[in-house]
């Protein structure tokens, strides 16, 4: 297993602890952990490409490694109360969008890479877990929340623009 892989595995195991520490208020040690998995998807991606150790496991399980990690870690922190309950379910409705997405376009023969959107819109949603992590919840992180959820949407309509030619059959367009 090549170096971007086990930073993969690492990301998805590092989920637990930073569920638990967020479960139990410590938050510090929360945000340590968080930003270490958060930082593992940075260099994971960046040494694939780099050392051209790209690998079918990695573009599969990168992904998924990002939405538990941020799925899982707003859904705790919204039951704290660190971020609003709202925000997981427009990230959980954008991924299931966007997944159900894929799968047409997949059986339609066609690949969908991440977009730019995409990334800054994860690389958004980990910043913001990490600010409510470290100052907790108020007006800027409430602000914040909204910014998120508007680009977690973007994104997501972003895809729906690109692949609309899958559905123009369907819809009699």
């Amino acid at each position: 297993m090549n170096l971007p892989n086990k930073l993969t595995l690492l990301r998805i195991v590092l989920v637990p602890v930073c569920l638990l520490l967020a479960g139990y208020g410590h938050y510090t040690a929360a945000a340590a952990v968080f930003a270490l998995a958060a930082a593992t998807d940075t260099l994971d991606g960046y040494i694939a490409r780099k050392k051209q150790l790209i690998t079918s496991f990695g573009k599969f399980a990168d992904p998924i490694a990002d939405k538990i990690l941020v799925l899982s870690m707003t859904i705790v922190m919204s039951v704290r109360g660190l971020l609003p309950v709202w925000l997981p379910v427009i990230m959980v409705f954008r991924e299931l969008m966007v997944d159900g997405l894929r799968m047409v376009a997949a059986e339609q023969g066609q690949v969908v890479a991440a977009g730019w959107s995409g990334k800054v819109k994860t690389t958004c949603q980990m910043g913001l877990i990490l600010w409510a992590l470290i100052l907790g919840s108020g007006p800027v992180t409430m602000v914040l929340s909204i910014l998120v959820a508007a680009l977690t949407l973007y994104s997501g309509g972003e895809y729906f623009w690109k692949l609309r030619g899958l559905f123009k059959k369907d819809l009699g367009m």
